[in-house]
């Protein structure tokens, strides 16, 4: 049977850096404050007027470059993104257009901070379908164009970044993406969200002047829902596949909080020197975290590892995904 397998990953990252120090100069916080509460010290900002699709392009063009994979040979690029660089075209079709990629199609996808699962699951499933052979996921989110920073509560959290992957068929039994699990439940609406600038409530000056056109999340509902469901999804993929923790090499979810990370790895009895994380240097980069996380311990991961992804976001959108690394 054949299956989808991750045969290439990169990732980029804006030069600029906002760290704690800078942030409570804009907004009342401090270092303490913030590593204490979300374990972030650092996070990237891209400050060109440019949009996600900059971030994208440069993660492809890394992409393409690392596995020599000929551009011609694409045949379609998914792109997770809550931050497209217009309603319309979708960032897919600029990211493609300004790598060059002219044989493929390509579409984007708004699952939140689950972006990367649910992308890679459905480039999973039209590999094992057989319609598309060699599939591009890309996460590329400028965060801080939806960012309120007089926000403590939420300007600390978000950085920008990008990261992409290349998905192929494998007929090697007992690799690439095993097993997924997604979720979505439309009641998480009203504590994360962006109100404004969308056909319920468009653009206009009252909207501009309540800061309704950026990011608003109620943190403690967030958290309860995010460690709730990150755990419950492992678990559920790790029943359905007859695995326990022990069996795993890894566990990498969301960067979202480093006290979320560690409840989620908690509950589950998951030891942390199984679980990555590079929160403290990224900050929350949203759908694009799991395969940045990915590609900066690339060296680290070795063929046959077995690897829980798991991540949640606004809709709330949720899951867990179980692959076994072939890269």
């Amino acid at each position: 049977m054949i299956n989808a397998r991750i045969s290439g990953i990169a990732s980029y990252l804006p030069d600029d850096i906002l760290d704690n120090e800078m942030l409570s100069r804009m907004v009342d916080t401090n270092d303490e404050w913030i590593t204490t509460r979300v374990g972030i010290k650092e996070r990237r900002i891209l400050h060109k007027p440019v949009g996600s699709s900059y971030m994208g392009i440069i993660a492809v063009q890394r992409l393409l470059e690392s596995t020599g994979v000929n551009p011609d040979d694409i045949d379609l690029v998914i792109c997770a993104t809550s931050n497209p660089d217009y309603r319309f075209p979708s960032t897919a079709s600029v990211i493609t257009y300004g790598v060059g990629l002219k044989n493929c199609y390509a579409y984007d996808i708004q699952a939140a901070c689950a972006g990367f699962i649910v992308a890679a699951q459905d480039a999973t499933g039209y590999i094992r379908s057989g319609l598309y052979k060699n599939i591009i996921v890309v996460c590329a989110e400028k965060m801080s164009s939806m960012i309120n920073y007089e926000d403590r509560s939420t300007c600390p959290l978000f950085g920008d970044g990008a990261a992409a992957v290349l998905m192929q068929p494998t007929e090697e039994e007992g690799v690439g993406v095993r097993d997924a699990v997604l979720h979505v439940d439309g009641m998480g609406l009203e504590y994360l969200v962006m109100h404004g600038g969308g056909s319920a409530l468009p653009f206009c000056q009252d909207v501009l002047d309540k800061k309704q056109h950026l990011l608003f999340q109620d943190g403690r509902h967030v958290y309860k829902h995010a460690v709730t469901d990150m755990f419950t999804s492992t678990q559920d993929v790790l029943k359905r596949n007859n695995l326990t923790v022990d069996d795993i090499d890894y566990l990498v979810p969301h960067q979202a909080n480093l006290r979320i990370i560690e409840a989620v790895a908690d509950k589950a009895g998951v030891p942390m020197d199984k679980v990555l994380v590079n929160i403290q240097h990224t900050g929350n980069t949203s759908a694009a975290s799991i395969p940045i996380c990915l590609d900066e311990y690339k060296n680290t991961l070795k063929k046959g590892d077995k690897i829980i992804l798991t991540a949640f976001g606004a809709g709330f959108t949720w899951g867990a995904m179980y692959l076994v690394w072939d890269l």
